[in-house]
């Protein structure tokens, strides 16, 4: 199995009536800004752990498990709304960086959020890194009669037992997973992020850390206008970093491109791009060497 270089510890926090749980690595105290790291959908804090040994200056580093994955817990609710982690994420800045404009990276999901926050936050953010974190395809206000129907037809679905997360026999079993979802992840790695992205369950079935309502379409329409708005509001210096594989394409094919993204990111104020090779999505756990010099030149 991996052996991290640099060991997490955790803490939690209780915040918006949820226990909050945090990953932490380096200094407690550093003259560094703190950095910030954000996971994607379906994924775990502790995703950044071979980002984190493969970088080389010592600095206090929070990565927090969003509401309802990983150790965080899971809020009384059937759905989730978006602006939730940016209120959380506000929240966590003002208990673990009080006053203090920290580096912010984000990936996939986490990207999205931690875009637009630095929007609504600008003077929380000193340098922003987003991972692949490409926006939805554009929408039309007349598709809202039919996602809203589609958000209640999914609620039902939920209650109805319908949208489950798989379980496995074992942790190899959630490595497999990983493997066959990640072709480039290595077998030492699945092994290390299967005992951090699941745990057994009362039946000693091994369930994966998220709650099925995340499955649960958004009865919101992505807005490009209200993100180009955002975008034009931030002022920390952004590098947005994409995988070799074009797996924006691969998602939605027709319905949204990499150019397209790319122009919306003239809308922000100080961006530059780039590219890691041999690698697709999650770029951190194919290339972490490579993403990780990419972080510290950007940021230093």
């Amino acid at each position: 199995m991996y052996q991290p270089i640099h060991p997490l510890r955790s803490s939690t926090l209780p915040l918006r009536r949820i226990n909050y749980h945090v990953n932490h690595w380096g200094p407690e105290q550093s003259p560094l800004p703190p950095l910030v790291l954000l996971h994607g959908w379906m994924d775990v804090g502790a995703s950044y752990q071979f980002t984190v040994d493969a970088l080389r200056q010592q600095r206090r580093i929070l990565a927090p498990d969003w509401r309802g994955f990983g150790q965080t817990s899971t809020p009384q609710a059937d759905h989730y709304v978006f602006a939730d982690y940016l209120a959380d994420l506000d929240m966590l800045l003002d208990h673990y960086a009080p006053g203090q404009a920290v580096d912010l990276v984000g990936h996939s999901m986490g990207g999205n959020v931690a875009m637009m926050y630095a929007g609504v936050r600008p003077e929380r953010i000193r340098r922003l890194v987003n991972l692949e974190g490409f926006g939805m395809p554009a929408t039309r206000p007349a598709q809202a009669p039919t996602r809203y129907a589609q958000w209640i037809d999914e609620i039902k679905q939920l209650h109805q037992g319908e949208k489950t997360l798989n379980t496995y026999d074992d942790a190899s079993g959630v490595a497999r997973r990983l493997m066959k979802t990640n072709p480039r992840l290595s077998q030492d790695k699945a092994d290390w992020l299967a005992q951090h992205w699941a745990r057994p369950n009362a039946q000693g079935r091994w369930e994966i850390l998220g709650d099925p309502a995340h499955k649960v379409t958004s009865a919101q329409l992505f807005r490009v206008d209200e993100t180009l708005a955002l975008y034009a509001r931030i002022t920390a210096q952004v590098l947005a970093v994409e995988a070799s594989d074009d797996s924006l394409g691969q998602w939605w094919k027709e319905r949204y491109s990499l150019d397209e993204y790319h122009e919306r990111l003239t809308h922000v104020p100080n961006c530059r791009m780039a590219v890691v090779q041999d690698a697709g999505h999650m770029l951190h756990h194919d290339q972490p060497e490579a993403v990780a010099r990419l972080i510290e030149e950007f940021l230093n």
